[in-house]
């Protein structure tokens, strides 16, 4: 079977670029059940790349195989990751549709990682349909599994979220709060990613203060983590969030 661990490390690393062609050449050698995971882990390396049409493709292959063997593990995983492809597009519906299949899932097989996921996503969904306080029950619940298992990856990025979720509040001291934990979370796992979002929500937080020397330095932090591995879309909405600084600032 393939490492979930291995592939996790490889996706905090930011070799998501490499992994495409790594599974891609197992697909179809070691039979149908390493399938499933080969093709999850192709749709997800195309998450951060933004091509969600591959991602679903592989992500809807990874659900079909897995029903087809009874994989109830692969077919959670694969809804969930699917329900983060939906919500990469908008469809916040079928996203939370998705999400509360893998939730379901993940109790009934005692996935207790994946059940904190699940929570933390549908969050997400809630989140941007601007639902904060459901938002936030969910990225709380999603933080104490985190914690109980030790998945440092899932506590940064659920710190990240009530931080995000606190600042539309408009509750700005404990969205900092919430996002220094995710930075030092990112940077003690070397999640260089969530490094980069964890210092664009601060830039964020503290332009919102009127802190805008302190927003400009963590968007420059953030532009250089971004370029540095490449994420584009990470580079995008630095250069946007130091423009709006500078305005502000009358530059």
């Amino acid at each position: 079977m393939i490492d979930e661990d291995v592939g996790d490390q490889l996706y905090t690393w930011s070799y998501y670029r490499e992994e495409p062609p790594l599974y891609e050449r197992l697909l179809g050698k070691l039979g149908a059940a390493v399938d499933v995971a080969c093709e999850r882990r192709i749709g997800n390396a195309y998450f951060p790349l933004s091509d969600y049409s591959k991602s679903i493709k592989h992500l809807q292959q990874s659900l079909e195989t897995a029903r087809e063997l009874g994989d109830r593990d692969g077919k959670g995983r694969a809804l969930g990751n699917l329900g983060l492809a939906y919500h990469s597009l908008s469809d916040y519906p079928k996203a939370i549709d998705y999400q509360q299949q893998f939730l379901i899932i993940a109790r009934e097989i005692g996935n207790r990682r994946g059940e904190g996921g699940a929570l933390g996503n549908l969050g997400s969904a809630y989140h941007a349909l601007g639902d904060y306080p459901r938002a936030i029950e969910h990225y709380q619940q999603s933080l104490t599994i985190a914690r109980e298992i030790g998945n440092r990856r899932g506590e940064g990025r659920a710190l990240s979220n009530l931080g995000v979720a606190y600042k539309n509040l408009g509750n700005y001291p404990r969205a900092i709060e919430y996002n220094q934990q995710s930075l030092t979370t990112a940077r003690e796992i070397g999640n260089r990613y969530g490094e980069g979002i964890a210092l664009s929500n601060l830039g964020n937080a503290h332009h919102r203060l009127g802190n805008y020397s302190r927003a400009i330095e963590y968007n420059q932090q953030h532009l250089s983590i971004a370029r540095e591995i490449e994420n584009r879309h990470g580079e995008a909405n630095a250069l946007g969030n130091l423009g709006n600084a500078y305005h502000d600032l009358g530059n």
